[in-house]
């Protein structure tokens, strides 16, 4: 266990550490207590019917929907919905290597899926809050991941299913993709096998994984369109330096590896014995599945490909130069069309 002061009140506000019990894991082992760090908008009604569950995604945390997505102007709307956003393990803030017990702490981290996740999600709704349905599943990339394994896991607790920029089964080239942002951590000397003593150690590595995440997070067009100057930065150079080297120089690497393997190996098939088409089309929520245009590696095809499969769904393409990275809701477009299909979805009867 280290010390991260990121992964803190100071920098992420108001959230609860919540413990799910023991936490037994699909691939063997399991956390003793797993504890889910969880921000909470709105009042649960009495009937607890008007719930929405929201995850995240890889690097993220609630913070950024409560900054961006959740609000009276927006569909999220805590004036009429108990909006709960879990953070996933490996997060840096729920159950993550740099934060567990000794014995599972750093290098030691047992392998995680999407599916524990929303495993321990389901029980901490339903044992903490008494929610035993969801209005609706949302989340982006990561939380898309998570929002299909849901759907498909606990078909008749989603009522209504958003997935933005994400697919149920990872691609061969996202895997490849992954593989590249975990060996940009791995092969710094500072890394120590996992057993560095703060993520300072590693700052060489975690600078690459920037790097890399500059060349698939954003957009060819946004490099060539120059949009960063609309950001306040002076140059590509200025950008890299003052936005995105230090968002990712800051967070633990065991963390941003926990997430990447899970991210790597999510795939709803495996509850059909490897049939896509069948585990989607155990999905009975209405489904808004949500691509963005400019995506450099969640392509609209591949989402289209999968909604196919999905009874009573749609497929509600997303505007947005910022490709991938639009999710951070930087461009003025953006929210405003996420906020229109989400209310769209809140609104169809189901």
């Amino acid at each position: 266990m280290i010390d991260n002061p990121f992964y803190s009140h100071e920098f992420h506000g108001d959230y609860d550490l919540i413990s799910v019990g023991r936490l037994d894991l699909e691939e063997g082992g399991s956390i003793a207590d797993c504890e889910l760090a969880v921000a909470t908008f709105g009042s649960l009604n009495e009937a607890k019917d008007n719930a929405i569950l929201v995850t995240t995604w890889y690097s993220g945390t609630h913070q950024i929907f409560r900054d961006v997505y959740i609000g009276p102007d927006h569909a999220l709307n805590p004036e009429r919905y108990f909006i709960v956003v879990i953070n996933q393990i490996g997060s840096g803030l729920s159950t993550s290597p740099h934060n567990a017990p000794d014995e599972i702490s750093m290098s030691h981290f047992p392998r995680v899926r999407i599916g524990d996740d929303v495993v321990a999600q389901e029980r901490l709704l339903r044992e903490h809050f008494g929610i035993e349905q969801l209005q609706l599943v949302v989340g982006g990339s990561m939380g898309a991941q998570q929002t299909y394994e849901w759907a498909v896991r606990f078909p008749g607790k989603v009522l209504r299913a958003a997935p933005i920029a994400g697919t149920a089964q990872n691609t061969p080239h996202d895997y490849l993709f992954g593989k590249a942002l975990m060996e940009a951590i791995t092969s710094d000397p500072g890394f120590a096998e996992g057993e560095y003593k703060s993520n300072v150690d590693v700052v060489d590595g975690l600078t690459r994984h920037a790097g890399i995440w500059a060349v698939m997070g954003f957009s060819t067009e946004f490099w060539k369109q120059e949009v960063w100057r609309a950001l306040e930065f002076e140059s590509k150079e200025a950008f890299m330096e003052g936005f995105l080297e230090p968002y990712f120089t800051v967070r633990d690497p065991n963390d941003l590896l926990t997430m990447a393997w899970k991210w790597q190996h999510g795939d709803v098939a495996r509850h059909t014995n490897g049939d896509l088409a069948a585990a989607l089309g155990r999905i009975t929520a209405r489904t808004f599945v949500i691509p963005i245009n400019e995506d450099m590696f969640f392509p609209v095809r591949d989402h289209e490909a999968e909604q196919k499969h999905i009874k009573n769904s749609e497929l509600r393409v997303v505007d947005d130069i910022l490709g991938h990275l639009g999710l951070f809701g930087v461009a003025p477009g953006y929210m405003p069309q996420i906020d229109q299909h989400l209310g769209e979805l809140l609104a169809t009867k189901v």
